[in-house]
């Protein structure tokens, strides 16, 4: 004889709201799985690896997405900064050239005063070949650096009638030339104001044709 149970578990398959619609079907019914093999264990540890791997990546590629971008915004907000620090930089490194050859052509020009005169009179040899005569202006020069002069000029083929003239203002390597057909001149003090002139034109103008994309200045809006 076989005995039944006393009693059996009843299951709800199906589910009803108060309204009478169904809310879960028997068919989507999942138990919870409550025991895991080994195997499935292992799978399951690989998996949330991979996924925490998976994570760490995407964090890490958000933070360097955001680095990127506030690096781009501070080199951005810098430029013009760096731009004038680096328009003071030449304008000062010029100026020290300048000021450096400035002592090194007056310490040059103390001992041979007569070395821009001598240089021109080179230069000039065939423009002055034919005139009758030459002024030489200069400031106080010994007998001596006149007597080189004139060698000078006898060696560059002038033979005509050389004239000093002593101007007390003139500085000792100043020099002015006058001949039939033209003049000539050299202060030391207006060669460098001259020279300053133009470094100051040429960095000015280096620091116009060096303009930054700051907001201001951006290509947005442009053709």
């Amino acid at each position: 004889m076989t005995h039944q149970p006393l009693s059996t578990r009843f299951s709800f398959d199906t589910e009803f709201d108060a309204a009478g619609v169904v809310v879960s079907a028997a068919a989507a019914f999942r138990p919870i799985k409550r025991a895991y093999g080994p195997a499935e264990v292992d799978a399951l540890v690989a998996q949330a690896r991979l996924n925490a791997r998976n994570e760490a990546l995407a964090e890490v590629e958000s933070i360097q997405t955001m680095a990127l971008s506030a690096i781009g915004q501070a080199l951005a907000s810098a430029a013009p900064a760096l731009a004038q620090v680096a328009q003071l930089h030449r304008q000062q490194a010029a100026e020290l050239a300048l000021t450096a050859a400035r002592v090194v052509s007056a310490s040059a020009l103390d001992r041979h005063p007569e070395a821009p005169l001598q240089a021109a009179l080179e230069a000039l040899g065939q423009e002055i070949d034919a005139s009758p005569r030459l002024v030489i202006r200069t400031g106080d020069l010994t007998e001596a650096t006149h007597a080189r002069l004139q060698q000078l000029c006898a060696d560059a083929g002038f033979s005509g009638i050389v004239a000093f003239r002593t101007e007390p203002a003139m500085a000792p390597a100043a020099f002015q030339l006058e001949w039939a057909d033209g003049r000539a001149a050299f202060d030391p003090e207006e060669a460098f104001a001259r020279m300053s002139e133009a470094l100051n034109s040429a960095l000015a103008a280096e620091a116009g044709h060096a303009e930054n994309l700051t907001p201001e200045t951006s290509m947005e809006g442009r053709p």
